[in-house]
């Protein structure tokens, strides 16, 4: 009866009183769980975090162990969702999000919608993120929630209506702090509009709004990818004199990449050794992978290895550190080192992550060892992973390069079957197969190829329709790459570091 009473008093026309109804529902849903007898290390934690297929759906996880009658607790989910953003997994990060109000009826507060919203955009895009934001209602649109917006427009580089968004800011009295300035300021300056940031500046000085860190360190990275060596070093003397600026080693890393930049060896290296004296606390992780991979750009190889160490002691080695040794490592050529550290992940059996293999077979490839690719490629398959399209591409470039042109057109039908919707085929490899199908008669083979690519949106149509009359005609002065419009597919970047 009470619970009826409690039902009755909530009103389901309104999206804020969605809480209300959620919290008579967690009184049903909590007060009958039981918690299944389980080890101590069996968290919701440990089962998503591992969870290593992007494109898979991760919701079954989440209700079977709902379905278990274990404890879902909102404040664990918003501490997941954070773990899951900080390892770009923005799919599954909104899944959760999503999974939580509308399978858990769990209250969203303005952090969390202002979450899902920055989500959405990653995931589906600008247009999608716009349509939520319209229908989240007035009284939640505050500074969390419009300043995600803003990150939305900024990420998108959408200028015109970020700079509408921040004017709005501006009017709502929400620009307090130097944080809706710096999303402006690394907009203007990912855009080249260099013009902007001096007076942006400007006005948060005569707002009263104190430059932090990250401002200087904006203002600084512009300095050096514009090689403007003399502006960078007046400001970093400036940071440096400033007692209310807590230098860090990231400042020096920026530094250091336009001393590179500019072809001053020396003093890259001076700011590098500068910049390991400030490595620490919860960042020194981060701090090292930046290092491995700035010292493997200059060729120090046993500066790389010295990092390495000094990373090992810090405790627990996580995957996207390895993948950072790895590729520094093959920047150096130093393939058995590289080898070395793939055993020592594989070994380890935890947070299984394509990107490793991936790396270590790309780099085989290159260097025409084909062999040792496929070796890692079958120890896959026999374990039950099936390797990525991105995998497959990179065996189907190493067999083109050794003119091994049946396997290699068998690799590509195997990428394009294994790839995402939207991948992105190395168009020099796919053109090579095409030509080499052609030549010895295997039209329909290729075409079938085409077909797959179409499907799977990883070519126009009219590029797939022009490709395939290119297969019907006898042309000989036609290319396939040329079709195609002759633009090589750039190969991904398995690592990616913006200062």
């Amino acid at each position: 009866m009470m619970m009826m009473k409690l039902l009755q008093s909530c009103k389901s026309s309104s999206w804020r009183n969605k809480g209300c109804i959620s919290r008579v529902l967690s009184i049903l849903l909590y007060s009958t769980r039981t918690v299944a007898s389980s080890s101590s290390k069996d968290t919701l934690y440990g089962r998503l975090l591992p969870f290593g297929n992007p494109r898979a759906s991760i919701v079954p996880v989440l209700d079977q162990w709902a379905g278990e009658g274990r404890i879902v607790e909102q404040e664990e989910l918003q501490v997941i969702i954070k773990s899951l953003r900080k390892f770009r997994r923005f799919k599954h990060a909104l899944e959760i999000s999503e999974w939580m109000s509308n399978k858990r009826y769990l209250d969203l507060s303005p952090g969390d919608v202002a979450v899902r919203l920055d989500l959405i955009s990653k995931v589906h895009g600008l247009e999608q993120a716009e349509k939520y934001f319209s229908n989240i209602p007035i009284a939640f649109r505050g500074l969390r929630v419009i300043g995600a917006l803003l990150n939305c427009y900024a990420h998108a580089k959408s200028l015109e209506k970020a700079e509408a968004t921040m004017q709005k800011l501006r009017e709502l009295g929400f620009v307090l702090t130097p944080l809706p300035y710096n999303v402006m300021l690394k907009l203007y300056a990912d855009m080249g509009k260099r013009e902007k940031l001096d007076p942006l500046m400007q006005e948060m000085e005569k707002e009263g709004i104190t430059c932090d860190k990250f401002t200087f360190n904006i203002r600084l990275n512009a300095y050096s990818t514009d090689s403007d060596i003399e502006g960078m070093e007046k400001l970093l003397m400036k940071m440096e004199a400033d007692p209310a600026v807590n230098m860090d080693w990231h400042a020096y890393i920026v530094a250091a990449n336009g001393y590179l930049r500019a072809g001053v060896v020396e003093k890259a290296l001076e700011m590098l050794k500068q910049s390991e004296q400030l490595v620490a606390g919860k960042t020194s992780r981060f701090a090292y992978e930046v290092l491995l991979t700035l010292y493997a750009s200059i060729g120090k190889k046993n500066e790389v290895y010295r990092i390495w160490d000094l990373y090992k002691k810090t405790g627990k080695v996580y995957n996207m550190s390895y993948l950072s040794m790895i590729s520094a490592l093959a920047k150096l050529d130093d393939l058995d080192g590289a080898e070395m550290i793939w055993e020592e992940w594989e070994a380890k059996k935890e947070h299984f992550d394509f990107r490793v293999p991936n790396l270590v077979i790309k780099a085989y490839c290159k260097k025409g060892l084909l062999g040792k690719a496929e070796s890692i490629v079958n120890r896959l398959v026999e374990s039950g992973k099936e390797p990525s399209g991105t995998i497959w591409q990179h065996l189907a470039s190493g067999y083109q390069e050794d003119d091994q042109m049946e396997k290699a057109a068998e690799t590509m039908k195997k990428a394009i079957l294994a790839s995402h919707q939207g991948w992105k085929p190395n168009l020099a490899t796919l053109a090579a197969c095409l030509e080499y199908l052609k030549g010895k008669g295997s039209t329909q083979v290729a075409e079938e190829l085409i077909k797959l690519l179409q499907e799977n949106g990883s070519i126009p149509k009219e590029v797939c329709d022009r490709l395939v009359n290119y297969m019907e005609s006898g042309d000989p002065t036609l290319k396939a790459l040329d079709v195609m419009g002759g633009k090589i597919q750039a190969p991904e970047r398995e690592i990616g570091m913006e200062f």
